[in-house]
């Protein structure tokens, strides 16, 4: 049985001049373990995704439907506020894209470290104190005990982010969500924050959602890759599947942009184009304008539907399934 079993997730920000349908019927599961992708460009439905399933948006505007969202018996999309103060930062907890608009300029390191423990283990100050100073070495804060009680300007991109990763993993948590934590990142500290998510997975054994623009990142971290566009899963297989044989157009331009795909001398590749506007009705496959081998059929009717082309293997593009392309 997964742990996540998420159906038909729907998110919808609702304004005065019109409805953003941010994602739109998104399904997956998660695996005890699993490092499962999730890539796209900016305003795919990414981060909106894993917001939603955390109930961290505010409603309104936001609008969270679906037919439901399982975690381990518990239905996110249904669950009391009490039942998911108990669940997130506990059981599930996300690393931000930004370490210095996540981390409270105000606040002590220490202090933030260890609100999580304080407010979900009911544990003594001191002990938690002990627990934060083990987690920052774990993660490869260099002389953690003098630089526990710093504020967050004190520390270096890198270093910030480290702390991040310990405030999600300090209370051991199932799932962890990390949503694009290397983007700011130069190309070695990169590095080393991969290999340290990889290294705490192992010892922690929980499930990893990784969000990601970066196709590179995706394939040496992930097991299973879902690539989103306008809000909908548009193709999903094995991380090695997906590499070795993409069938949906735009997981090729994806593939396509990767700069150590290109000859070199080459001129590197461009998706032409914009994404959809998202408060608009988009007939038909929403990647059509943006799409070379785009047909008339691929302009009208209803979004085409993922469909299996191999074992654990789907897609959702007509010209794919008709052996078009």
């Amino acid at each position: 049985m997964p742990l996540l079993e998420v159906q038909d997730l729907r998110t919808s920000f609702l304004t005065r001049g019109a409805v953003f349908r941010a994602v739109d019927g998104v399904s997956f599961s998660l695996e005890r373990g699993e490092t499962l992708g999730l890539v796209g460009e900016s305003g795919s439905g990414k981060s909106v995704t894993c917001t939603s399933l955390l109930r961290l948006l505010p409603s309104p505007p936001a609008r969270i439907e679906g037919t439901h969202a399982k975690f381990d018996g518990t239905d996110l999309l249904r669950a009391t506020d009490a039942e998911m103060r108990a669940i997130r930062g506990k059981r599930i907890s996300m690393i931000f894209q930004d370490p210095m608009t996540s981390l409270n300029p105000y606040m002590r390191i220490s202090e933030q470290l260890i609100e999580p423990l304080l407010i979900h283990e009911k544990i003594s100050r001191k002990a938690a104190l002990d627990r934060a100073l083990a987690m920052m070495e774990a993660v490869g804060i260099n002389d953690a005990a003098n630089r526990l009680h710093a504020h967050p300007h004190q520390f270096s991109g890198g270093m910030r982010q480290r702390v991040m990763i310990a405030m999600a993993l300090i209370t051991k948590p199932e799932i962890l969500i990390a949503d694009e934590p290397t983007t700011a990142l130069d190309v070695t500290v990169q590095a080393q924050i991969l290999e340290l998510i990889k290294k705490l997975q192992r010892a922690l054994g929980m499930a990893v959602v990784f969000i990601s623009h970066d196709l590179g990142v995706v394939a040496g971290l992930c097991d299973r890759v879902m690539v989103m566009y306008a809000g909908r899963i548009v193709e999903t297989a094995s991380v090695t599947d997906l590499f070795r044989e993409p069938r949906h157009p735009y997981t090729r331009a994806l593939q396509r942009s990767i700069p150590a795909l290109q000859p070199k001398g080459g001129e590197l590749y461009t998706l032409p184009g914009l994404p959809p506007d998202l408060s608009k009705p988009l007939p038909g496959c929403a990647f059509a304008e943006r799409c070379e081998f785009a047909a008339p059929a691929c302009r009208t009717g209803s979004a085409p539907a993922l469909a299996s082309c191999a074992p654990s293997h789907a897609h959702a593009c007509l010209r794919a399934h008709n052996g078009e392309i």
